[in-house]
C-alpha cells in the first residue's frame, strides 16, 4: 500500500500533498473495495485510504467473518483423545496464514489497476467531500506531521464498526477479550480450560460453540430468560440441546458486573450468585460505530441516534455526492450485505440508480455454531402477525429418514422449520438448524425470491445424499 509520501498522482509541498480524484472511498471494506475495483476497471480515478495496515481488505477476512469461520472448522475436527494446546497452536497458525494471503490477494487485486491509487492513514473531514490523511499513529500527535488532502467529486464511507467493550471493572485485563483481540492476542500456547462469554446473540454462541469444540469448559451469560427469544420453541431448544450436548452452559438471567485476577486466572462478578472462574472471557455484546472519528460534522454528514451515518434507501448522507456503505450506516451487520451496498451506489455514479434498499428480500442468515442455523424470512409467529394465514412444517432432523447427510457427518442435531402461506403456497420462511444449514438457506431464500412454491421444492429432485432431501421429506408433511 502507497505511503503518503509516494502516493501517485499528488503535488508535495513541505511536508504536505494535495490529491483530486473523482471518487474518494474511505475504507476498504467489502463494499468499498468492490466498489473501487468496479469503477476502477472502469477507468474511473479512484483513491481508497485505509488507515490500518492489518486491516487491508476489510474486517471480513482480517478479524472477522472468514478467520472465525477458520477457527469453527479446525474446532470441529478435534477427537477425543487430540491435545487441545497442539490444535489451538495449529488452527491459530492456519487463521494467520489464511488471513495473510487473503490480505495479499485483496492489496494486488487494487494496486494492480493503474486507475485506483491507495493510501494508507487516518481520514478525517476538513470540509466538503474534503479529507485531511496522517499516518494513523500521528492522526492525534502533532500537527506539523506529514499530511495528505484529498478533494473528491464523490465520497464513499465504508469504515465499518469496532467491538462494543461495556465499562466495568476489569474489562481491559490480559485474558479479557472481544472478538477481534480474542483471534489476535490470546495466547496460543494453551488452550483455554474456562471460558466465559459476556452475551448471547449470534456472535458470542458462535465463538462459545467453537471454544467448547477445543475442548473448554465455556459458560454464557445470557442477559434475558431465553437466547434467541424470536425464535421459535423448536428451534430455540434444538440449538440448545446441540450447545449443551457440546459442552456450553447457557447461565440464563445473568450479568457480568467486572472481572479481577484471581487464582492465576480470572474471576467474573455477576449481579446476582457466585462468581464465574474463568481462563478467558469474551466479551460478545455488540459493535459501535466508527463514523464518529472521520469528524463527519464538517462534511455536513449527520449521525443517527445511535452514531451511525444517517442513509436514506439509495445510502445518500445528508451531503451532496457522499454515500455510506457497509456496518457505518446501521444496517444489516453482514459482509453480503455490504457487498449489495456497493451495487446501489454503483448504481448511482453509472448505472440508473434505481436499484435500492427497498428491494431487498429474503436476505438469509446464518449462525456458525456446530451445527449452524440458516434463517430466512419470517417465523410462523410473525407471518401471522402480518396477517398470514400460515402452515408449518417442523421435524427433527435425527427422524428426518430422506436426510441420511448429518449421520454420515456424525451430527444429527437439529431441526428444519419451514412457514408456507397456506393461500398461496409460497414459503414465507424458513429455520434450518442443521449441518451444511448455511448452503441450505440460499437455496430456500432464492426459492423466496422467485415465487417457488413450497410444493415444487417438496418435490424437487436434489443430489443425494445432501442436506437438500429434508425438503423432500419435510415439506411432504404439510397438510
Amino acid at each position: 500500500m502507497s505511503s503518503l509520501a509516494t502516493v501517485k498522482d499528488t503535488v508535495t509541498t513541505a511536508g504536505t500533498a494535495e490529491l483530486e480524484t473523482d471518487i474518494l472511498v474511505i475504507g476498504w471494506g467489502k463494499g468499498g473495495k468492490t466498489l473501487a475495483t468496479t469503477l476502477g476497471s472502469q477507468g474511473r480515478k479512484v483513491t481508497l485510504v485505509e488507515r490500518d495496515a492489518g486491516m487491508v481488505g476489510g474486517t471480513c477476512i482480517n478479524v472477522a467473518c472468514v478467520p472465525t469461520k477458520a477457527l469453527v472448522h479446525r474446532a470441529d475436527a478435534v477427537r477425543p483423545g487430540d491435545d487441545p494446546d497442539a490444535a489451538v497452536a495449529s488452527a491459530w497458525d492456519f487463521r494467520d496464514a489464511l488471513t495473510s494471503k487473503l490480505r495479499d490477494a485483496n492489496r494486488a487485486m487494487l494496486e494492480d489497476l493503474d486507475a485506483v491509487t491507495l493510501v494508507q492513514g487516518e481520514a478525517r473531514f476538513t470540509g466538503e467531500r474534503t479529507v485531511e490523511v496522517r499516518p494513523a499513529e500521528a492522526a492525534d500527535g502533532d500537527d506539523d506531521g506529514e499530511r495528505l488532502t484529498i478533494r473528491a467529486r464523490h465520497v464513499v464511507v465504508n469504515t465499518g464498526t469496532t467491538p462494543l467493550r461495556p465499562e466495568m471493572p476489569g474489562v481491559d485485563l490480559p485474558g479479557v477479550h472481544d472478538s477481534e483481540t480474542l483471534q489476535l492476542q490470546m495466547d496460543r500456547s494453551r488452550a483455554p480450560r474456562r471460558a466465559v462469554v459476556v452475551g448471547s446473540g449470534p456472535v458470542g454462541l458462535e465463538l462459545a460453540s467453537m471454544l467448547a469444540g477445543f475442548g473448554a469448559e465455556v459458560t454464557v451469560l445470557v442477559r434475558g430468560e431465553q437466547i434467541l427469544p424470536d425464535e421459535s420453541d423448536a428451534v430455540r431448544d434444538s440449538l440448545v440441546e446441540a450447545l449443551q450436548d457440546r459442552g456450553v452452559h447457557l447461565a440464563t438471567g445473568a450479568s457480568a458486573t467486572g472481572f479481577a485476577e484471581a487464582d492465576g486466572g480470572l474471576r467474573v462478578d455477576l449481579e446476582e450468585g457466585e462468581p464465574i472462574a474463568a481462563d478467558i472471557v469474551v466479551l460478545a455484546t455488540g459493535r459501535a460505530s466508527t463514523a464518529q472519528a472521520l469528524h463527519p460534522a464538517a462534511a455536513g454528514i449527520e449521525l443517527d441516534e445511535k452514531g451511525f451515518i444517517a442513509v436514506d434507501e439509495h445510502l445518500r448522507t445528508s451531503a451532496p455526492d457522499v454515500w455510506a456503505v457497509g456496518d457505518v450506516n446501521g444496517g444489516p451487520q453482514q459482509t453480503y450485505i455490504s457487498l449489495d451496498d456497493h451495487r446501489i451506489v454503483t448504481g448511482q455514479l453509472g448505472g440508473d440508480g434505481a436499484y435500492s434498499r427497498a428491494d431487498r428480500v429474503a436476505v438469509p442468515t446464518t449462525v456458525f455454531t456446530t451445527p449452524p442455523l440458516g434463517s430466512v424470512g419470517m417465523t410462523a409467529e410473525q407471518a401471522r402477525e402480518a396477517g398470514h394465514e400460515v402452515k408449518v412444517a417442523s421435524k427433527p432432523v435425527a427422524k428426518i429418514a430422506a436426510m441420511p447427510r448429518p449421520k454420515i457427518e456424525e451430527d444429527a442435531h437439529g431441526v428444519i422449520e419451514v412457514v408456507v402461506d397456506a393461500a398461496t403456497d409460497l414459503v414465507l420462511g424458513a429455520r434450518l438448524h442443521c449441518v451444511e444449514a448455511q448452503e441450505l438457506v440460499n437455496l430456500v431464500a432464492l426459492a423466496m425470491r422467485a415465487d417457488v412454491t413450497a410444493s415444487a421444492l417438496r418435490d424437487g429432485i436434489w443430489t443425494h445424499p445432501s442436506a437438500t432431501e429434508a425438503l423432500n421429506e419435510v415439506l411432504g408433511e404439510l397438510s
